[in-house]
């Protein structure tokens, strides 16, 4: 499912592939066209990926795998020697990786043990990147989003304990005593983070049964879930679902929950000989970079550049960002609309218009923050907020704040532009260096917001120019407005 998840690289790859299938083809219920094959991409730097052998019609069914066959908190034998409902002590994201990470110490006593062989145990999410290799974000938002030290307190607090608990269950590694110890812990975070990261990059939110019919959606959480977000439904792990590379371009794929099984179904025509491609949604590559670790160009058109509240208000002239001191940022979260960013996505039309990329919540907060003081007590008299409507002072904070957001990045976009054109190409075959590697996705990654922070405010300079052209003809200086979209 990522491009450059680590795979282990043993001449027994094939073996893990073919062992996996006939593993499959073993388990009742299965069903497998014989059209498919599990392939060895490593060469085009895919690892594992599904390929048509055959010509596959529009709205063939690939495979049929049945609902016991899933791994998932409700299929494994753990929530029966617990005697515990896990779930609901732990919510899906924790209730699974502790029924994994019991699976993984059973090794060949699992039930899923082929299935486990050919899963990564390395990978190049954010999550395994080095500060200094992080450092080549920059000032991208994705950073505050990885979350380790907030996984690594959920590991420690909700599975160390059973672990500490139930040795018998959860056998410490060759060589340790127990999970305790600073041996102890490390070895429980680095398994805890493979098995939290197979999660994220693999995992399925699981419909109940009776909902046939339902697309089957991958996860896209951040690697840990926070306890104040709405319900989640269960989740689980899809074996051969998951080892679809995914495409936003070429996706050719979906899977869809039926009442006994989750079958994949070709939603296109597919050539003999063509990967078989699932898709993870509209994402941008910051995000993809993050939950899957790989970059990839069919993803660009989703990159979005985020800007923050506080750069807003600091644009604006206002001491900070402080929603109980500052009263127009106190008024508009009264009403709910205010945020702590805002997501400007990438122009992508032929003539984008400005009311197609900027968030209504941005423009209302500009709008409010531009107000006299008199306006401004109009409005919290009325309860009510100004309409979406861009005028020339809050065109100007807007540049203002995108200009300093373009200053956190240490380099320009000319210079990455530069600097990826100088890089030679990575070889197709053999070993890259991780370093190298990760190097350039991030340069891609950061490319790709600077890029959109260009593009809008190529789009706003020019309003502002006219505007104060006018205001010099003796204009009331207000360029025209718009009502925008929330996206």
């Amino acid at each position: 499912m990522s491009s450059t998840a680590h795979f282990p690289d043993a001449e027994g790859f094939q073996q893990q592939s073919d062992n996996f299938m006939s593993w499959l083809q073993a388990s009742p219920g299965v069903q497998l066209n014989p059209k498919l094959r599990l392939a060895d991409l490593r060469a085009t730097g895919a690892g594992r990926g599904v390929v048509a052998q055959s010509n596959i019609s529009e709205g063939e069914e690939l495979f049929s795998v049945p609902r016991a066959m899933v791994l998932t908190v409700q299929n494994s034998e753990l929530r029966t020697l617990l005697g515990e409902n896990l779930e609901e002590q732990m919510g899906p994201w924790l209730s699974l990786m502790l029924v994994m990470v019991y699976e993984y110490l059973q090794g060949e006593k699992s039930r899923w043990a082929p299935y486990f062989r050919v899963l990564p145990s390395r990978f190049d999410t954010l999550m395994f990147w080095s500060p200094a290799e992080l450092q080549e974000l920059q000032a991208s938002t994705i950073v505050e989003k990885i979350g380790r030290s907030g996984a690594e307190e959920s590991i420690r607090n909700s599975i160390a304990p059973i672990l500490a608990k139930r040795p018998d269950l959860f056998p410490p590694p060759q060589g340790l005593a127990s999970w305790e110890g600073d041996a102890g812990d490390a070895a429980l975070i680095q398994v805890g983070h493979i098995m939290g990261s197979l999660i994220m990059a693999y995992a399925f939110d699981i419909e109940k049964s009776e909902d046939d019919g339902d697309e089957g959606e991958a996860n896209d959480e951040s690697y840990m879930t926070d306890d104040e977000e709405e319900e989640q439904l269960p989740k689980g792990m899809v074996p051969l679902a998951d080892l679809l590379n995914a495409d936003a371009d070429r996706n050719n794929a979906r899977l869809y929950q039926e009442e006994g099984a989750l079958v994949m179904k070709a939603i296109k025509p597919i050539q003999q000989g063509e990967e078989i491609f699932n898709d993870y949604g509209e994402i941008p590559r910051a995000d993809l970079l993050r939950r899957y670790g790989y970059v990839t160009d069919n993803y660009a058109v989703y990159d979005v550049l985020e800007l923050s509240l506080e750069t807003i208000c600091e644009a604006a002239g206002l001491p900070n960002a402080d929603v109980e001191s500052q009263p127009r940022l106190e008024f508009l979260a009264s009403l709910d609309i205010l945020d702590d960013g805002y997501v400007i996505p990438r122009p992508v039309n032929a003539n984008p218009s400005l009311q197609d990329i900027l968030p209504a919540e941005l423009v209302v907060l500009l709008a409010t923050l531009t107000l006299s003081a008199e306006e401004f007590k109009q409005r919290v008299s009325k309860d009510k907020a100004p309409k979406p409507a861009l005028d020339a002072n809050s065109t100007a904070i807007l540049i203002k704040a995108l200009q300093k957001r373009q200053e956190q990045y240490a380099t320009s976009l000319a210079d990455d532009l530069q600097l990826r054109a100088s890089l030679s190409p990575l070889p197709e075959t053999g070993d890259v260096d991780e370093g190298a590697r990760r190097v350039r996705m991030a340069l891609q990654v950061r490319i790709g917001e600077k890029e959109v922070l260009q593009a809008v405010l190529g789009m706003l300079q020019p309003d502002t120019s006219n505007s104060l052209k006018r205001s010099a003809n003796g204009d009331d200086g207000e360029s025209r407005q718009f009502k925008t979209q929330r996206v």
